[in-house]
Order: structure tokens, then C-alpha cells, then sequence
């Protein structure tokens, strides 16, 4: 009879975990020599293990967008007690959004708190926005956590969809069924739909955000002109290694939590769901380091589109049509742009664009409301922007003579990120009514006042007065020829002619003529 293979303790919180580094790659890992087969299905596997596909994606899909992954597991997932609605109901987590909120205005939430009673990740996920749903695998949900207790002797499968997570406090472990991930706030993760893992806490609270996308997979985007190299480089996605937990230290039974159109089953099994000796696939948990990404930006003038800093996107099933959903960090880096308005300027998008933030302060948010562990979420074309004490920071000087900026940077103090996508979220109810929200987030423009000054005419224009002094008698035709300079003029030349009572209609005809206009 075969023995239970033994498998060596999880490392300590500590001690620095190994990895598979790629992105989309097909990998294989075996906690045991020669417990990997070479082939997907034999009649026995080695050590006596059982054979089980988690597969990612409908079994006719191209191969190139094809994910499944092949597990070699002590006992296989089926065996389990029957599933039946958990007895913590999360009134504040859903799949479908049909019911919620809709509104143009510009919503800021602040951090959200560490709770108070013990609370682990699953129990702490809190849904505040998203789109279609995952009955129908399509669109997505934006949710936060809080936590400060680390998920014992359960495990959570999401079959709604893929899980990116972005830790902002505390640095959680992640057990997965194919091996452990650290991520640490800076880094982030992403779960594929299905995969079961639990969140264990480094130390006594966590808090972040989550984006979980109902259609698609996570992939890295096209650079186009570009070229090969940039931005988020497929060398740096680290994937964990097989680790399993023996049965002869997990004694106690497990519940395995199930997450299906936004409702939470459980299940309990006399053994650890975390039992996977070996495997190999292309479907498989990973982590990325934001400090490895590689910004591009302007080194002349302007201000890009926030899609140079895209780290990952879900791409449409259809080809052509916008991504389900983009992830964008706002790394440190060096601003340089000359004769340029350097935040980010004011604009109205067909894309919607939830903002978190890691640490440190947003380069466009001075007012000391957009805080690490807040939000916000400005919607299809509502009108946002820098608040008022960045923008008159950012031209100060910029009016008069020398007020050009020389290089700044934007350093490691902070680091913000961005869900964004072309669909427009529905906010939940129980998001527009917490406490957190901040209602009083449009009184940051307020401030913004009129600089409209007509008389500070820029270097190397002719004053419209210069130009139209003479408008109204003999010198209308010289005053003309001035072309854009005389049209400048138009209105004033008219008022002018009319004060003089004569010379009306020729200093308006001739002045529309120095803009090929008459």
C-alpha cells in the first residue's frame, strides 16, 4: 500500500519563497521527484496520486488563448460534504449589478477601517462597484478588504471569475493549490477563476482592493510602436512552485468556501484542499512587482493618455471591440515635459476610471482627501481633474517671466493604481451609503477661479488695440491687412466705427477680409 508522501513545512513568513518567473508560459512544477507524469491522464499516476484539469477557458478555444492546468493531488477536490449557503451571509458582496446606483457625479471614498471584531478576507470583501455579471460572464466588480485574521483551516474558490488583488496595508501569504505567493503591499496577484486559496495574514491587519473580472483572463497588452521591450516585462510574473500539506498534519476538517454568482457555498472535506504534489499548465496563480515596471512618458511636451501605464488588461472576446477592464499603476518616475501643464489635466472620458491609493500622495489630489486606502470613481464623461491647490501650484510662476519647471520626480513615497474600462459601473448600495464616503469631494474645485485676463496678450501677438486703433476711417485697409491680427480686432474695429458714427460697414467688411472671410 502506498504511504502518504511527506512534504517539507511551509517556509516561515520570513524566509523568501521560490518561483516560476513568465508570463502565459506553459509550466510545470513537482514537490516530489518523478511525481510528475509524462502524460496528462495515465491509468496510475506516480506515488499514487490522482489526475485532475482545472481548465480556464471553453475546451474549443484557440490555442493560443487556451488555459488549463493538469494536477497531481493526494485526494481529488470532489470529495466533500454537499454545498449549502454559508451561515455568514455578505450583504455587502455581489455578482450582478442590475440594481445599482447609477450616477454622473464624482464619488470619493476614505480609507476604509481595519475592523474591530476578528474578520478574515473572504468575510472582509465589501463590492463597491461594477458591471453586468457573473451569471452571464460578462463585465466586472471592483471590491475592497479589510481584515485582521488570517483564513484557518478553510479555502476559498471563486467560480465567478479572476481575482486581482492589490494589497495596500499588510503583506498576506498566499496557499493555493499550486504553491505559495507572498505579496506584499507594491506587488500584486492574480487568482484565476476556480483556483482555491486562502489569504493568511503576515501581521495583524490587511487592507486593498480587489478588481474581479467576469469574462476573460488577465494578459499582458500589445506595446505597438513601442516596439519589443517596456512597460510590464513577461519575465518578471513569478508563479509559485508545488508545496502540499499532508494529510497527517491536517487532522481537522477544512471548509472549502465557493463563490458562485456572487453568493457563498461551503463545503467541508476531512482533508487539506492544499494537496497538490506536482502539476504543469498555463493556468496558474502569479504575483508581479510594481517596482519592475518600466514607465514610458513624454521627454518633449503634452501629456499622454493614462494608457502608457496599462500593466495588464482583460481583452474582449471579440476582437477589436474595448478590454473588459485595464489595470494601470502610476509609478514613481521623472517628470520632464517642458512648456507643459504636468498633472493630469482636466477631462471628460468615455472611459470610467476607479483610482486607489498604495501610499504616499497622488500627484493630482493636494487637498488631503485622496489618502492611502481611500478611492475614487469618476464615471463616463463626469468632468474631473486636479483639485485646486494642485493647479495653482502647478502654474505658479508659469505666467510671468522664467516660470519654466525644470526636472521633477515623482519618488518611491508614492504609488497609485487605476481600474479602467470603457463599460460604466453601477455603484452597490451599501458603497453609496458607508460611512466612508466622502461628501464633500466636489469642494475641491470649488476653488478654481478665473484667470481669464483679455490684456495679457502672449509673447509675439499684436495687441488687438495696436491692431484696430486706426479702424473706422482712412487707415481700415492698412489695419486690415494685419490678417489674423486685424481679425482679432473685428468686434473692437466694429464698436470703434459705430462710436464715430461713419465708417461702419467698411471697417467691418475690411477686417472680416484680413480673415479671407469677406
Amino acid at each position: 500500500m502506498a504511504t502518504t508522501p511527506a512534504a517539507a513545512p511551509p517556509p516561515s513568513p520570513d524566509a523568501p519563497l521560490k518561483y516560476l518567473p513568465g508570463f502565459g508560459n506553459e509550466f510545470c512544477s513537482e514537490a516530489l521527484p518523478g511525481a510528475l507524469p509524462q502524460q496528462n491522464n495515465p491509468k496510475t499516476c506516480p506515488y499514487g496520486l490522482y489526475a485532475e484539469q482545472l481548465s480556464g477557458t471553453h475546451f474549443t478555444a484557440p490555442r493560443v488563448a487556451n488555459r488549463r492546468s493538469w494536477l497531481y493531488r493526494i485526494r481529488p477536490s470532489v470529495t466533500h460534504t454537499p454545498f449549502h449557503p454559508i451561515d455568514f451571509p455578505n450583504e455587502a458582496l455581489t455578482a450582478d449589478f442590475a440594481n445599482g446606483a447609477v450616477t454622473p457625479n464624482q464619488l470619493r471614498w476614505r480609507p476604509f477601517p481595519i475592523p474591530t471584531e476578528p474578520v478574515d478576507w473572504v468575510r472582509g470583501l465589501f463590492t463597491l462597484c461594477g458591471t453586468g455579471r457573473a451569471g452571464s460572464k460578462e463585465g466586472f466588480a471592483i471590491h475592497v478588504y479589510a481584515a485582521n485574521r488570517s483564513m484557518e483551516s478553510a479555502a476559498l474558490a471563486n467560480a465567478d471569475g479572476d481575482f486581482l488583488i492589490v494589497p495596500q496595508q499588510g503583506a498576506l501569504r498566499l496557499k493555493t493549490e499550486f504553491g505559495l505567493l507572498d505579496v506584499a503591499p507594491g506587488e500584486i496577484a492574480v487568482l484565476p477563476r476556480g483556483v482555491r486559496f486562502a489569504v493568511e495574514l503576515h501581521c495583524g491587519a490587511a487592507r486593498g482592493y480587489v478588481l474581479e473580472t467576469f469574462a476573460g483572463h488577465f494578459a499582458l497588452p500589445d506595446l505597438g510602436p513601442i516596439g519589443a521591450n517596456g512597460l510590464a516585462n513577461p519575465r518578471d510574473f513569478l508563479h509559485p512552485v508545488a508545496w502540499f500539506e499532508p494529510e497527517a498534519e491536517r487532522a481537522v476538517s477544512y471548509n472549502v468556501l465557493h463563490k458562485l454568482e456572487g453568493q457563498l457555498f461551503v463545503a467541508a472535506q476531512a482533508f487539506s484542499p492544499f494537496n497538490v504534489v506536482a502539476w504543469h499548465g498555463n493556468y496558474v496563480p502569479y504575483k508581479y512587482d510594481l517596482a519592475r515596471f518600466c514607465p514610458m512618458n513624454s521627454v518633449a511636451f503634452d501629456h499622454p493618455d493614462p494608457s502608457i501605464f496599462t500593466v495588464l488588461t482583460v481583452p474582449s472576446y471579440t476582437p477589436g471591440a474595448p478590454p473588459t477592464a485595464d489595470f494601470v499603476v502610476f509609478p514613481p518616475r521623472w517628470l520632464v515635459a517642458e512648456h507643459t501643464f504636468r498633472p493630469p489635466y482636466y477631462h471628460r472620458n468615455v472611459m470610467s476610471e476607479f483610482m486607489g491609493l498604495i501610499r504616499g500622495q497622488y500627484e493630482a489630489k493636494l487637498d488631503g482627501g485622496f489618502l492611502p486606502g481611500g478611492a475614487s470613481l469618476h464615471l463616463c464623461c463626469t468632468p474631473h481633474g486636479p483639485d485646486t491647490a494642485t493647479y495653482e501650484r502647478a502654474v505658479a510662476g508659469g505666467r510671468g517671466e522664467g516660470g519654466e519647471d525644470g526636472p521633477s520626480r515623482l519618488g518611491h513615497e508614492t504609488l497609485a493604481f487605476m481600474f479602467e474600462t470603457s463599460a460604466i459601473p453601477r455603484v452597490s448600495p451599501a458603497a453609496l451609503g458607508c460611512p466612508s464616503v466622502d461628501r464633500d469631494y466636489y469642494k475641491c474645485w470649488v476653488g478654481l477661479r478665473s484667470h481669464f485676463d483679455p490684456t495679457a496678450v502672449p509673447p509675439g501677438v499684436t495687441a488687438p488695440g495696436a491692431a484696430t486703433a486706426a479702424v473706422g476711417g482712412k487707415g481700415a485697409g492698412a489695419a486690415a491687412s494685419g490678417g489674423v491680427a486685424a481679425g482679432n480686432g473685428v468686434v473692437k474695429a466694429g464698436k470703434d466705427a459705430d462710436r464715430d458714427g461713419g465708417g461702419k460697414a467698411n471697417g467691418l467688411a475690411e477686417g472680416l477680409g484680413g480673415l479671407g472671410l469677406s
